[in-house]
This record gives C-alpha cells, structure tokens and sequence, in this order.
C-alpha cells in the first residue's frame, strides 16, 4: 500500500512539474546582420543551418551555441533553406530586380555533404524568378522488400512576382516548375501535410496597393490549387503558416497600408483542416507588421513582428508581447519523439528552451 501511494504522489508530482513547465526564446551568439535573416532548419536538436541575405550559409553542430559559415556568395540573396538529413539540403533564392547589389539568378542550391558545397539545381519547366519558403514531406514506402523513405520537396516564391512552384518526387534527384500566375501573383509559404494536401500563402496582384491576402490549397501535390481564403482589405498579403495539428492552422497577414489610423493586425486560423479561415486580432498597433508564425499545440504559439514578438496560450483569443528579437521571420518548432524543441530567425537568431 506504501509503495501505491508513493507511486501516485511520483506521477502527481511529474504531471504538476509538466503543467508548470514553460518556455522562453534564448538569443543565440551569432555574426551580426543588418536587417532580417529569413529562414533557419533542424534536422535534431543539434544540427541545424541557416541562410542570410548577403549570399551566407551557416552551420551549427551543437544545437546553437557555435555556427560555421559554410559559405559566402556575394550578389546571392538566400532566401528559404532545407534539409532532409545531415547531408542533402537546399537553399533558394529570392532572384534579382527585387533587392539591391542582388546578381544571383540562380533559384535553388543543392548540397550532398551537409553544406560543404553547393551546385545549382537543374529543374525542367518554367524559368523561377526567385523562391521564398520551401517544405519537406517524409514518405514511407517498400523498396527491394524493405522499408525505405522517400523524400517530396516543395517550394514557392516570390515576393514582388512571379508566382512559382517548385517539386521534386525522389529526394532533389529531379525537380519540376510551374507557373502559378492564375492562381495568384506572389507566393511566400507552402506547408504540406502530406505528398498530395498542402497549403500556400499568396496575394492577389503584384501590385501591393491592389494586393489582398490569399490562402490555396491542393489535394494534388500541387498540380491544382483552390483559393480557401481571400481578404477583401488592400495592401495585405498572406506571409507565413503554421499548421500544430492536421485540423488546426495559423497564417500571418501582413498589412503595408500607409494610413497610420489603419491598425488592427490580424491573424487568419483554420480549425477544420484549412477549408474555412477566419480572422483573429493580434495587436492593434500601426508598425506591427507580422512576418514568422510558429506553434507548439493548437493553442500556444508565437507571432514575429518589426518590433518584437507575441505569445498566445489560448489559440489566438488573447496575446502577450514576447522578446523575439526584431523582424523574427521564421519560426520552426519540432516535436520529435515528445521531445519539443525550436529554433527562430530574424535579426537575431533564437532558440526554445523550457523553463521552470
């Protein structure tokens, strides 16, 4: 009986010690940079890459706390990086007549020794201007009688068009582009559940004064998109997403109307697996202008904006402002094994860690 009751007070006491546990973002010791960095990636809790504006790639082994830059490009504007284990990876590119000093018309890189050097991606298809975010599906499947994985790779882009999409079927091997023009003229995210279902953030014209915000879905792999989410305001568009759960999402919308009496910010959340979106209010504040959303239940989350962060426990109903650092575009948080971790880019680079 002594031992049941010590059992119970042990798991009480575990459970009230979760329930306690909380997080906080940690800035990360990395080279300084002059406005926002856009795009990080982890493969573990450890090794990770990210990528800058000023053609650089950087390495980390140990979970942030040291960073090797494994290449500069000058002219190169790396925009959205990925990997799909600790040796193929692929770093896109905004593409030029968007950016000052930004040369690089090449859209996507590819590398095979974790970073140590990098090739331009062959792909058939339409020319891609420039790419902004890219995703990673994992797919199980039987090979010579074993099972094997294969890796789908999807990306987008870009701001100040045109609307492009790009895929690859076998791991990077081979990829294909398509226009993306009918169905909007800039594309800033994709997010896909699995090889067929995904989501993108887009915006109606290229002209931002005309620009609505615009989510699209597929159920094809891209092959077809549907417009789920439109909104009817001008000079917005939709710029990052973040899915917790298959039912559950939230996509950041930017606002760059001039009119300093214009500020309502606003966040559209999808509670039925994206068919339906509505919008939430974050802040009511002129100059927070939103960039990276990120996760970690349905309920509790992180919103970047120009100034500072903001953090949510109740899906969206209230927020409370958060230090992220400025301009924090890219928030990815993983949830490997029950073990959550994550990583956030801006001017600074971030990491999650938990707090008691």
């Amino acid at each position: 009986m002594k031992t049941y009751f010590l059992n119970l007070a042990l798991i009480l006491f575990t459970l009230s010690t979760l329930q306690a546990q909380d997080y906080v973002w940690e800035k990360l010791e990395t080279e300084p940079y002059r406005g926002k960095q856009d795009d990080i990636d982890f493969i573990n809790k450890d090794i990770g890459w990210y990528i800058n504006g000023h053609g650089k790639i950087f390495n980390t082994k140990d979970g942030g706390i040291t960073w090797t830059k494994q290449l500069e490009q000058q002219g190169t504007f790396f925009r959205t990086v990925e990997f799909i284990d600790e040796n193929v990876g692929f770093a896109g590119t905004v593409g030029t007549d968007y950016f000052p000093n930004v040369t690089d018309t090449i859209p996507l890189y590819g590398t095979k020794d974790g970073g140590k050097t990098w090739k331009p991606i062959n792909y058939s298809g339409p020319y891609v201007k420039g790419l902004c975010a890219m995703d990673v599906v994992k797919e199980e499947y039987v090979n010579h009688g074993k099972l094997d994985y294969k890796y789908h790779i999807y990306a987008v882009g870009r701001v100040g068009s045109p609307a492009n999409f790009m895929v690859s079927h076998d791991s990077g091997e081979t990829w294909e582009s398509k226009s993306m023009n009918e169905e909007c003229k800039m594309l800033f995210d994709i997010k896909m559940f699995n090889k067929n279902i995904g989501f993108a953030c887009a915006a109606s014209s290229e002209d931002i004064t005309k620009a609505n915000a615009v989510i699209l879905k597929t159920t094809d792999g891209g092959e077809t998109w549907k417009k789920v989410y439109q909104s009817i305001r001008p000079y917005e568009l939709t710029w990052k997403a973040s899915f917790p759960s298959e039912k559950v999402g939230y996509v950041t919308i930017q606002s760059y109307n001039p009119d300093p009496n214009v500020k309502q910010q606003r966040v559209a959340k999808t509670i039925d697996g994206g068919e339906t979106w509505t919008e939430i209010n974050l802040v009511e504040d002129h100059q927070a202008r939103q960039f990276g959303v990120g996760f970690i239940t349905e309920n509790h989350g992180y919103v970047g904006t120009v100034h500072s962060g903001y953090e949510t426990r109740d899906g969206g109903e209230t927020w409370t402002p958060v230090d992220m650092g400025m301009a924090c575009n890219k928030i990815k948080i993983y949830n490997n094994d029950e073990h959550i971790y994550g990583y956030a880019i801006g001017v600074n680079v971030l990491k999650l860690n938990t707090s008691k």
